[in-house]
């Protein structure tokens, strides 16, 4: 049975719903759930297949947006970290009336390296892919020190990381090739270019699976989103600047109402 995991907590009047990246689980907010409970109505969900959402195989992009958007609240602001921006803008792009604004965060819209577009390099991805059936919990590991590397809090932020996938069981291998190919696939480049909705991009100059470089070009794409860039941050900027990251959120809640 299809069980999707998802959790309601805060006393704000503000629907946020927060999407956690590939690997993980709803615990990586564990750091500023407290802080955003105060002013929001916060929507914690663990992506199918990840953490406490049982029963899912391996799903497309369209298809685990479906599944999350099936439990979510009317109209919501929809925050995606990493692989977990990708699901929020799908969900934004396919049902905008559900979308108060999206705010994408260390993500982008197309992951992979392409010709002229900086990302990660296939055959990195490939790796992963094939490291996956070999040792996978090693492979997540890798995968999470890659996005903390570079920090002042480098290795704290890790542990904090790490210690998120570690309290709940591990995704099937399955779910976690099936994130990796929405990864290496996916391009939403030009379809986000016509997108109705009030959209942040929150980045880390630091980010290994990022690249800053996306940063200008996608502002030159799409004129009509936003973007903020965190100084000392790397690929989980919420864990390592939560104040500045909070501050973002709280500004954009005040410009929306």
């Amino acid at each position: 049975m299809n069980n999707l995991w998802w959790q309601t907590t805060g006393s704000g009047n503000v629907d946020l719903v927060l999407l956690h990246g590939w690997g993980l689980n709803a615990e990586v907010w564990h750091c500023i759930q407290e802080e955003l409970a105060s002013q929001f109505r916060l929507h914690l969900v663990d992506l199918p297949g990840f953490g406490r959402s049982h029963g899912f195989g391996a799903m497309q992009l369209d298809e685990m947006a479906q599944a999350v958007l099936e439990r979510a609240p009317q109209k919501a602001i929809w925050l995606g970290w990493s692989l977990g921006g990708l699901v929020a803008s799908q969900i934004a792009l396919t049902h905008p009336e559900r979308v108060q604004a999206l705010v994408t965060v260390a993500s982008s819209p197309c992951f992979a390296a392409r010709e002229e577009w900086p990302g990660i390099k296939p055959e990195v991805l490939a790796g992963f892919q094939q490291q996956l059936s070999e040792d996978f919990k090693r492979t997540v590991e890798r995968f999470l020190a890659l996005q903390t590397m570079g920090t002042e809090t480098a290795r704290q932020d890790a542990r904090m990381l790490k210690s998120a996938v570690l309290a709940l069981p591990m995704p099937e291998v399955e779910v976690l090739n099936g994130g990796l190919e929405i990864l290496k696939t996916v391009d939403l480049r030009e379809p986000l270019a016509g997108l109705s909705v009030p959209h942040l991009r929150i980045y880390g100059y630091l980010d290994g699976l990022v690249p800053r470089k996306v940063v200008p070009m996608l502002d030159e794409l799409w004129p009509q989103s936003e973007s903020l860039v965190i100084a000392k941050a790397a690929h989980a900027p919420f864990v390592s600047h939560p104040a500045a990251f909070c501050a973002a959120l709280t500004a954009l809640s005040q410009r929306l109402n």
